[in-house]
Parts: C-alpha cells; structure tokens; sequence
C-alpha cells in the first residue's frame, strides 16, 4: 500500500477524530450526493480538500427531471447543484473548492477520454484522491473510477509523483438483490480498508447532508448514516466487467452494458496509452 494511504486511513480510524493533515486530498466522484454517501462525515475533518463532481446529475432523457417535477434536465441539474454546494456548506465545504465537470448523468462512460484528461491535469497537485469502488452498480461511478486510475497513471507515467488513490463503496449487484455500502471484493492479501463507525455528532451531520438533496431522499433512504468504509483501491482490470460480470446497471435500461463498458475502457487507454502489444 502507498504510504500515503496508509497514513490518511490510519489517521481516518483515529478514536480521537484528529485534524487530517496529511497532504491535499481530492474527493472525485460522480454525481451530487455521492460525496455525502463516500465520506460525507468526514469531510469537516480534512484540511485541505477539493471535491471534483464529475456529472451534472440530470439525465438528458428527462425521465428522472419529470419524476421530480421539473420541466428538463437543465432545471433539474441546477437544483441538483444547488442541493450539493448546501450539504458541502454543513460539512464546511466552500463553493471555491468545489469542480463541477458537467458530464450527462448516465453518460459519462462515453465521455471517458474527456474526463481522463481533464482529471490529469488537475490531479497532479494532489497527495490522495478518493474516488468510487469499481463495483458495476452505476456505470458513471464506474466510469469515475477508471478515469482517476487512469489519470493517475498518466501522471506517473510523465515522471511527476501521482496521488495515492483510495475508494469507497456504493452499491452492486448481490445474490440477495443490491449489495449496499460494501466492497464487493477483497482481493486475496488485500487491504480490507477501515469500516469507520460513525458517531452521534457524525451521523447528525451525514443525516442534516443526505437532506440537503432533496430530490435524492428517496434513493439516500437506502444508505446507512452510521458506517462510512474507504480502502486503499487495487489495481482493477478495468476491461472487465466489476463484480465478475454481475452488473446492477444492465437491468435499468440505461443503454450501457459490459460489451459497452469494455469496449470504451479499451478506446480510452488506446487514445492515452496506446494500443496493447
């Protein structure tokens, strides 16, 4: 494990809930609201943090806008970022650290090209990035974390010091229906990262954040607001499918299937990284 990791979650388990002050963290997720789910109690603790929000949350066939009331997905995304710059500004977030790359939501998979460079760019000044699992339960959450290792490596692969990278878990498909707020796989000899139960004052603020987006209520009623779990992420083959093919997202009719997903991980690492031997 990169040094680095080690130390932001030794520091993260800390019974005392000290300042982290290990370096520059960037927080790079992909839609408003995942930053509450991945480490939303935490972020007060963080000295120097960036939230990266990959997608706009609106997808452009308006289904989800219509179901909430809004004529389109422009309105809809403009009261989505209006719920995220809120729940940041509780855990003491301000609007000045926060990116917004304005991806589809539901597309970004096929923007991965896009969002590699852009994340390489900015990542290079960073000491930890904490980003989605790659898990095959949304496919922008995996999108997001193939495009951080990636950029990642580019980074590396320019002779410049890239960011340790750690991940935090969502939801994927399991035997029992969904799989919530656990890794769907621990690599043999793997790090298991640290499951952080959170406290009284912790799961107020997490509950006062999950809130704030309001038109998310419904899907946050399916996460805890007593656990938070991040590790050190593992080298994943990114052209296979997550979850040993089992991918949550192809029953929802979003149009992206592990055929997709493969197809335009290979695109992306041809265009950076050039085309395997």
């Amino acid at each position: 494990m990169d040094p680095r990791a080690a130390r932001f979650l030794e520091k993260l388990a800390d019974p005392d809930r000290s300042r982290l002050t290990e370096g520059t963290v960037a927080l790079v997720l992909a839609h408003p609201d995942d930053e509450t789910i991945a480490l939303g109690s935490q972020l007060p603790r963080i000295a120097d943090l960036t939230v990266v929000v990959v997608t706009d949350g609106a997808p452009r066939d308006g289904q989800d806008a219509r179901a909430h009331g809004f004529v389109g997905p422009a309105d809809y995304a403009e009261t989505r970022r209006k719920e995220l710059l809120c729940a940041l500004a509780l855990a003491g977030v301000e609007p000045g650290q926060v990116i917004r790359y304005g991806i589809p939501d539901q597309e970004a998979v096929l923007h991965l090209s896009d969002i590699v460079g852009r994340l390489a760019e900015l990542l290079a000044r960073f000491d930890l990035v904490v980003t989605h699992a790659y898990e095959g339960g949304h496919p922008d959450h995996d999108a997001v974390a193939f495009a951080v290792a990636a950029a990642c490596r580019l980074i590396a692969e320019e002779g410049a010091v890239a960011p340790a990278i750690l991940e935090a878990p969502f939801y994927h498909a399991h035997r029992d229906g969904w799989g919530i707020q656990t890794f769907c796989d621990i690599p043999a000899g793997g790090d298991p990262g640290v499951d952080l139960e959170l406290r009284p004052a912790e799961r107020r603020l997490k509950r006062w954040m999950m809130d704030a987006h309001v038109t998310q209520r419904r899907v946050l009623a399916l996460f805890s607001d007593s656990v938070e779990r991040v590790r050190a992420a593992p080298d994943h083959d990114f052209e296979r499918p997550a979850n040993g093919g089992a991918l949550l997202y192809e029953r929802f009719g979003w149009g992206i299937t592990g055929e997709i997903w493969s197809r335009s991980v290979r695109e992306a690492r041809a265009a950076f990284f050039g085309a395997p031997a």
